[in-house]
């Protein structure tokens, strides 16, 4: 069904949609080629504040050449109208003759509506070309359009043994500049971080996005902090550029703190709470509401703890520094209580490894991610209507 040159153009598509990181969201970021007698002739990419969608501006690329040519799109074209009219519509307006979809659209105003739309006229469609690659840039919007909650992914830098700090809590950094600069590139994906108040106390950090790629929604900083404990001098108060910072406390926490912390740009939100611990479930689902795709959790110790015992967490890169600290009272990579017994901790299965720079990154999935691309989902079939739309009828 598919040949060199439609992994040749596909790549080019999915190279597009990778530039709308960070500028798409909430919507997902899409690439698109329009190919014509073996040359690009459009190119076009998704970015929100500028409503055209990637099909719509490569079509404009490419003018009347469009017709009879070939349009190769990382997701399924939307056949509903939003905030601009279908995408599926203006493919069959320009009189293009064979679409190539990475695919399926996971939202379910779309969901195959596109292909089917394309198809009842005339159009050839042929699904499924680089699916997992398609299906990695669109993550977050996936798991947040399906469940409401945001895709949780977590990211630790720690030692050899396991270890994220010295006992003594003198040294900042365990990894290198370069793993530092992949967690930037992780919070370009996200649209929101967070971390514990503990984290705060400690470190004291800024919680900024630093990455040259440019992004649009600015990124919320989000803290737990059960009792309003966050002093109101943090650095992340006065931070450029300047971002949303959204503190989750207790019922309990003192109103004069909340005062205190509002004058200084906090929003705070009081959520339930059981000895001390925050109702995980209950921010998810605020963030959720808010429009937030895709959320980094950062620490500390304790927090990771929180989120995986918690089965809250769909992906979590363990990012490893070659060197040991030991000792028994330095900070491990996830704290707690632990688990009593073996059966009982979560299995992960690495989807990636690599190095970055001295360092060694492994991606991993639970086994309860809701991830559409966990691994843990290899051996099952595609979400549901994607099968039976990978084979289409020739043209009529």
């Amino acid at each position: 069904m598919f040949d060199a040159g439609d992994r040749r153009f596909i790549k080019k598509a999915l190279a597009l949609a990778d530039k709308a990181l960070g500028l798409a969201s909430p919507n997902p970021s899409v690439g698109c080629v329009i190919v014509q007698d073996g040359q690009v002739i459009g190119r076009g990419w998704h970015e929100y504040a500028l409503l055209d969608h990637a099909e719509v501006r490569a079509l404009k690329e490419a003018s009347e050449r469009s017709r009879d040519a070939t349009a190769y799109v990382t997701l399924e074209p939307c056949s509903h109208q939003g905030r601009t009219p279908p995408c599926a519509d203006r493919l069959i307006e320009a009189g293009i003759r064979r679409v190539v979809v990475a695919r399926i659209d996971p939202n379910p105003k779309v969901s195959g509506q596109g292909v089917e739309r394309l198809r009842a006229a005339g159009i050839q469609v042929d699904v499924g070309l680089m699916m997992e690659e398609a299906g990695k840039i669109i993550e977050p919007f996936a798991c947040r359009i399906t469940t409401g909650i945001p895709l949780v992914v977590s990211k630790v830098g720690m030692s050899l043994d396991g270890k994220i700090g010295t006992a003594a809590g003198i040294d900042r950094w365990i990894t290198s500049p370069e793993t530092r600069g992949f967690g930037q590139r992780l919070r370009l994906g996200a649209d929101a971080v967070l971390v514990g108040v503990g984290t705060v106390l400690s470190d004291d950090p800024e919680l900024t996005y630093r990455g040259r790629a440019p992004r649009a929604r600015p990124l919320v900083r989000v803290i737990l902090d059960s009792r309003l404990r966050m002093p109101a001098t943090a650095r992340l108060f006065h931070s450029t550029p300047v971002a949303p910072v959204l503190i989750f406390c207790s019922n309990e926490a003192a109103q004069t703190r909340r005062g205190e912390l509002e004058r200084q740009g906090a929003e705070i939100l009081a959520i339930p709470s059981s000895a001390d611990e925050l109702d995980l479930s209950a921010v998810l689902q605020e963030l959720g509401k808010r429009g937030i795709l895709g959320l980094l959790v950062e620490g500390g110790s304790q927090v990771h703890w929180s989120f995986l015992s918690g089965r809250l967490v769909d992906k979590f890169y363990f990012l490893i520094a070659p060197l040991v600290l030991g000792g028994k009272n330095a900070v491990p990579s996830v704290g707690g209580r632990g688990y009593d017994i073996i059966a009982d901790s979560p299995r992960f299965r690495i989807r990636r490894s690599f190095y970055s720079g001295p360092d060694i990154v492994l991606e991993t999935y639970p086994s309860y991610s809701k991830s559409i691309i966990s691994p843990w989902l290899a051996e099952k079939k595609g979400p549901s209507g994607e099968r039976n739309l990978l084979s289409s009828p020739k043209r009529r």
